[in-house]
């Protein structure tokens, strides 16, 4: 086999795809990435691999190396759900990620590449991911539009690599996501804070259909997300988008509990006030369709939240470690 280049190898999802593929024996990796923030180093310090290349260098390394490259997982984009510069996002979501797929449509090679859920807005058209619904949805931030703006322009294209797979992550939590502050995962937040001051602070909920801490998302571990995405590089199944969650919406206080109890203490939640600047865009509830991954083949059961928590917490949480 050829090479496999994971870009954003260098984040969270990223350096957790390439620690996958190097326990599967994979290690002509190339990873593209900005490795000039320090705090993202141990994502990829013990990893097997072939070249580091910077993301500005990419383009040009492609060129050199146009007949040797097998797979492209392209997981690198500006993640920050408060980004408002939306020539930031222009630049690196959607223009980066065209000419990602204009150059595996050209050399006839595979792409697997990064959408999100941040796509479907409040989930008022709900979450499948039928391509018919895409023209259709509204995010709620310039992130999520600038996912839904390639997604679209990717199911107008009529060059298209030999197989591609466009991935709605919905929210990922585990290893690796250190270096990413306050747009980690609400289980990292959690662990801290409970660790810090013994309790956890919530928010509180500004809809009478919702009780206070059951607001709902579908958590998924990232290992589980790797999984799909190794299954996917091997099996090269229908082409398309694919949500990507476990398809069982938990609740806040759900993940709190699982928190308390990984940590063995007692729970202790305290409520607080959506901040108004993102009361009006929080979603109250999101949950993976899954039919279209399961009927491509992928039947591993996921963890449950209360076990992807406790292992997440024993394993690398307590002593910082890294996959």
């Amino acid at each position: 086999m050829g090479k496999i280049v994971i870009t954003g190898a260098a984040g969270f999802i990223g350096s957790c795809l390439a620690g996958k593929l190097n326990n599967k024996g994979f290690t002509d990796l190339i990873l593209v990435d900005d490795f000039n923030r320090p705090e993202k180093e141990k994502n990829h310090r013990n990893k097997a691999f072939l070249e580091k290349v910077p993301r500005d260098h990419f383009f040009e390394w492609l060129k050199n190396n146009a007949g040797n490259v097998e797979l492209i997982f392209h997981i690198g984009a500006r993640t920050d759900t408060t980004e408002s510069d939306r020539s930031v996002l222009d630049a690196l979501n959607l223009n980066y990620s065209k000419l990602v797929w204009e150059w595996c449509s050209g050399h006839h090679v595979p792409l697997i590449y990064a959408s999100s859920a941040a796509t479907y807005g409040t989930g008022e058209l709900g979450y499948s991911d039928d391509h018919d619904l895409v023209p259709r949805l509204k995010p709620l931030n310039p992130y999520g539009e600038s996912k839904n703006e390639f997604d679209k322009w990717v199911l107008a294209n009529d060059q298209c690599p030999p197989f591609w797979a466009g991935m709605k992550f919905f929210n990922v939590y585990g290893p690796n996501e250190y270096h990413k502050g306050r747009m980690a995962s609400v289980v990292y937040h959690a662990y801290h804070q409970i660790r810090q001051s013994g309790r956890l602070k919530l928010f509180r909920s500004h809809r009478p259909d919702y009780k206070d801490g059951g607001q709902k998302r579908d958590f998924i571990y990232v290992k589980d997300v790797v999984d799909v995405l190794f299954f996917l590089m091997k099996r090269g199944t229908a082409s398309g988008l694919y949500n990507l969650g476990t398809g069982q919406a938990r609740t806040f206080t759900d993940l709190a509990g699982a928190v308390f109890g990984a940590m063995d203490i007692p729970e202790n939640i305290e409520f607080i006030d959506t901040p108004e600047d993102i009361r009006d865009k929080y979603q109250y509830f999101t949950e993976a369709k899954i039919d279209k991954l399961r009927s491509a083949g992928f039947d591993n059961p996921f963890y449950s939240l209360e076990e992807g928590v406790e292992e997440y917490v024993f394993e690398f949480l307590r002593d910082d470690r890294y996959f």
